[in-house]
């Protein structure tokens, strides 16, 4: 049997284990990607480790999270990460250029190559026939560093596209199409990898944003192969010498086989507030608005924003509506800006938002009270938008456009003839937004604000654990029911004191105050349901709560990237091994763990004792041998510098 491309790229960047079903691998990181959001925590990482210099062929920081600059905190945080990454080697992507996952598609993906990044959605990279996989800072600044990233050898699922795109019917709608069929869920411990003729019709932005938000599906990563499109984008952006062909061999074997037929697809819509609860739109038509945005790195590339300029030339937002519409990057916001389209924008009553993530993170743009807002974005998750009792819907595009003027959720192919869209034979360019470090570091001062708080010495596990149940939860636990995106909570983002008085604050606001009262009698335990952990990478949401002294995460499943943050971190992460035994379980009982270095090292079992009901029962945990030592270890930091000590 022949290789598919994500094969090929896995064989020719392995450095540990052997590829196979249940085998961990180790695999070299090209680039890296972090942002202000996650980055600081992997600039403070790296420093923890010693490190002087990155060895990465590439490594970004980029500027697109904590733009709003109410005070002195995001600004310091600011000038900390340029100062930090000229003094390691690391491109500095300023203020105002971009949102991270367009511009690394733009300016240094390519073909073949992996890219690591402190964000769930660095998958976008995938449509450029990248091994592209989100993961926490702390992964994220080893492989910085050189080392390799360990993760379980994922399945590779081949998703066969065949037709072609009807008119009004997106790319977004292939990727929501898989979310209908999969769940969030559906992803776990796979790389999709789509092929066929369908894909002729999908030029490099529109297959990003298929492997974008493929994250909401949990898989470990989405890729195309590297075609005649990605050659025809890459020489658009004058990065011809880039290009590589990568195509599946004739006879690729894939683990698992999907098909979609583009001719049948229609419209989709995902429903409040869970990014698989599908629907054809016709079945939500006529709901009224409140609020549409367009933008994040799902749908903000030129192609996304020139279907709004068409549909809205001539026309005027509804009067219900509030529509904001985001250029992904600076090079997009030239684009449109040289064509006429923004003036298009601008006289419809469109609101043109600065190039970054801004309200997709809850970073400005709330709903007003229980209101409907349409986004293109990649995630609907409960009060991430800032209104908790807001109700988000995830579209494409052209849905949401059509609907802003409409002033109520619309299917597009009741509004008229498609626009047609003729893409750039070149772009615009300008990379002067992009600084490059410097080859003699020695003169750089790292500058530190006030609000830059060092990583505290975390201890090794200890082999015995009796703690309280301080608090018990649901299925689908996201990362911003853990730790909330926001104005008001990115700017402590390297201050884990201040970010942890916000965990779990959207779900039970008196949790911090339980964890600190608990933290000297033992600590306590969280109970969860299934996919514990789902959505963002972001690390803060395992940092904090072991800062407030959480022991152990014991849940039905676990998300990928979170459970893997856990680990890094300390935390015990156990999944029971009966799903019956989660109801037994209460908040406020008292559980015990007894050997527990010797119970992980020894098997797949872990015996818990409930004190408070004199019952137990038996978890089990899914960790390599190498991360029961790094979780046993007190974390990865603690881990590596006995690496290094040794």
């Amino acid at each position: 049997m022949g290789d598919s491309v994500a094969q090929k790229i896995l064989k020719t960047h392995l450095v540990d284990g052997e590829i196979g079903p249940g085998n961990e691998i180790g695999i070299r990181i090209d680039q890296t990607l972090h942002q202000d959001a996650t980055g600081t925590m992997v600039m403070l990482e790296l420093e923890a480790m010693g490190l002087d210099r990155v060895k990465t062929e590439r490594s970004v920081t980029y500027v697109d999270h904590n733009m709003l600059q109410s005070d002195f905190r995001n600004a310091d945080d600011h000038r900390y990460l340029q100062s930090v990454a000229q003094k390691l080697g690391i491109h500095y992507s300023r203020p105002g250029n971009g949102i991270c996952h367009q511009v690394h598609l733009e300016r240094f993906g390519a073909p073949g190559r992996t890219l690591l990044g402190s964000d769930s959605h660095t998958p976008t990279g995938g449509g450029l026939g990248m091994i592209a996989i989100g993961a926490g800072g702390l992964d994220v600044a080893v492989a910085a560093g050189g080392g390799a990233y360990y993760l379980p050898c994922p399945q590779i699922v081949g998703v066969r596209l065949t037709g072609r795109l009807q008119p009004w019917v997106a790319s977004k709608d292939i990727i929501l199409e898989m979310l209908r069929r999969l769940s969030v869920k559906g992803g776990f411990g796979k790389i999709f990898e789509y092929h066929g003729p369908g894909i002729e019709c999908l030029d490099v932005p529109a297959r990003s944003t298929v492997c974008n938000m493929g994250a909401e599906l949990g898989a470990t990563t989405s890729l195309f192969p590297s075609d005649w499109q990605t050659k025809k984008y890459l020489e658009a952006m004058g990065r011809g010498e880039h290009w590589q062909e990568l195509l599946p061999d004739e006879n690729a074997h894939y683990d698992e086989l999907l098909e979609i037929n583009l001719d049948e697809l229609v419209p989709l819509i995902a429903k409040p507030s869970n990014p698989d609860l599908v629907v054809p739109v016709s079945e939500v038509a006529g709901t009224k608005l409140h609020q549409v945005c367009v933008g994040s790195c799902t749908n903000s590339s030129f192609h996304d924003l020139a279907i709004c300029a068409n549909v809205l030339n001539g026309n005027v937002v509804a009067d219900n509506v509030s529509m904001t519409l985001t250029p992904g990057s600076k090079n997009v916001f030239n684009e449109i800006a040289e064509n006429g389209m923004l003036a298009d924008i601008i006289n419809a009553g469109a609101r043109i938002l600065e190039s970054a993530c801004g309200p997709c993170i809850g970073m400005g743009q709330a709903p007003p009270s229980q209101g409907v807002s349409l986004r293109t974005f990649n995630r609907n998750f409960l009060g991430r938008s800032g209104t908790k009792d807001a109700y988000v819907y995830l579209c494409s595009p052209e849905v949401a456009v059509v609907s802003a003027l409409k002033g109520e959720i619309t299917d597009p192919r009741d509004w008229g003839e498609y626009p047609a869209v003729t893409m750039p034979e070149k772009y615009l360019v300008d990379d002067r937004m992009i600084i490059s470090p410097p080859d003699d570091p020695s003169g750089v001062v790292v500058e530190r604000g006030p609000n830059i708080v060092p990583l505290e010495d975390f201890s090794v596990t200890p082999d015995s654990i009796e703690s309280e149940v301080v608090l018990k939860t649901a299925d689908n636990i996201s990362t911003d029911h853990i730790m909330p995106a926001g104005a008001k909570v990115l700017p402590f983002r390297s201050n884990i004191p201040e970010i942890s008085k916000f965990t779990y604050y959207v779900l039970d606001p008196g949790f911090h105050d339980r964890c600190l009262a608990l933290k000297d009698k033992g600590g306590s335990i969280i109970i969860g349901g299934s996919n514990y952990g789902q959505g963002s990478s972001r690390e803060h949401a395992a940092i904090a709560p072991r800062y407030l002294g959480v022991k152990a995460v014991i849940v039905k499943d676990f998300a990928r990237i979170h459970w893997n943050n856990l680990i890094n971190f300390g935390i015990v992460p156990l999944q029971f091994s009966e799903l019956a035994d989660y109801d037994t379980v209460e908040q406020g009982d008292r559980l015990a763990i007894r050997n527990l270095h010797a119970q992980m090292r020894n098997g797949r079992e872990v015996q818990v004792d409930n004190l408070t009901k004199g019952t137990g029962f038996t978890a089990k945990h899914t960790l390599s041998e190498r991360q029961v030592a790094v979780l046993l270890a007190g974390g990865l930091i603690n881990s590596v510098k006995l690496a290094n000590a040794s």
